[in-house]
């Protein structure tokens, strides 16, 4: 059977208009070097930049610097990357005036968004393989020396980064392209609760409170436990994955709500104009 001839809710059906999504945003990656440039090339600084002030702080005798700098940059990019991408792949469909044709073909929005979220994983997956062989080479660091807890750290911060991606195109939606800023920063703004390059205990008692409701700091918290020879804490793990799913259906919410919106106001027409 054609994708044509499938059952439209069946699952081979909907498999079928998924990839399609991933087929098309590669064909339009892959006839663009400067969107390819683009994936590795801030990563790379980051990862450049904290290297050689890592190796500062190694050289002045500053106790695991190396791996905690090296190992936070590397697990950054998944959360940054993982929001930006598939922000950057809505307003893609914005830019070429292509939103509205997504809108009134046969694909539904679970699948355009499943389809844009496995797209996103592709390009955070190859951002990674190229900054940790980097971080090998240049530094001698592997991504080895997290362990095993490098699995459950990334799925959270993936599903944290979605998460951010999906309030980003909520709010392009609701506020039109004007606010497609919000695409380009939201991620940031958690970025210093998150406790990245410094443990949450250096913040302030009020926002300390507020770390402990962001996922993002329970895994680099866990992460230098780990890396410092510690046991891997399952309990933050599970209470990170609890506010992750609470923060995922929210930002569901909001999207199905801001798309209802302007689908009711005919603004998806204007996009792009």
């Amino acid at each position: 059977m054609t994708a044509l001839t499938l059952p439209p809710l069946s699952w081979a059906a909907r498999r079928t208009r998924i990839l399609g999504v991933v087929r098309r945003d590669f064909a339009a990656l892959r006839r663009s070097p400067v969107r390819v440039f683009e994936i590795l090339f801030w990563p790379t600084v980051e990862l450049v930049l904290w290297g050689f002030v890592s190796a500062f702080l190694q050289a002045q005798r500053v106790p695991f610097a190396v791996s905690f700098l090296l190992g936070a940059v590397l697990l950054w990019q998944v959360l940054q990357k993982a929001s930006n991408e598939i922000s950057l792949a809505f307003l893609e469909d914005i830019w070429s005036r292509n939103l509205l044709n997504v809108q009134v073909s046969p694909l539904s929005s679970a699948e355009y968004l499943t389809g844009l979220v496995l797209f996103s994983l592709g390009k955070v997956a190859l951002a990674l393989a190229v900054l940790a062989s980097m971080a090998f080479v240049l530094y001698g660091f592997g991504v080895s020396a997290i362990g095993i807890g490098l699995v459950p750290f990334m799925g959270v911060l993936l599903v944290l980064g979605w998460s951010l991606g999906l309030v980003s195109i909520a709010a392009v939606l609701r506020f039109g392209e004007k606010a497609q800023v919000i695409a380009w920063s939201l991620v940031f703004v958690v970025q210093p609760l998150a406790g990245i390059f410094y443990p949450i205990a250096v913040l302030p008692q009020p926002l300390r409170e507020l770390a402990w409701f962001l996922p993002a700091s329970h895994v680099f918290e866990g992460m230098r436990a780990v890396m410092a020879g510690g046991e891997l804490p399952w309990d933050r793990l599970a209470w990170a994955s609890v506010i992750n799913v609470g923060y995922l259906a929210g930002a569901l919410g909001l999207f199905a709500w801001a798309l209802g919106r302007a689908r009711r106001r005919g603004r998806l027409s204007r996009f792009g104009e």
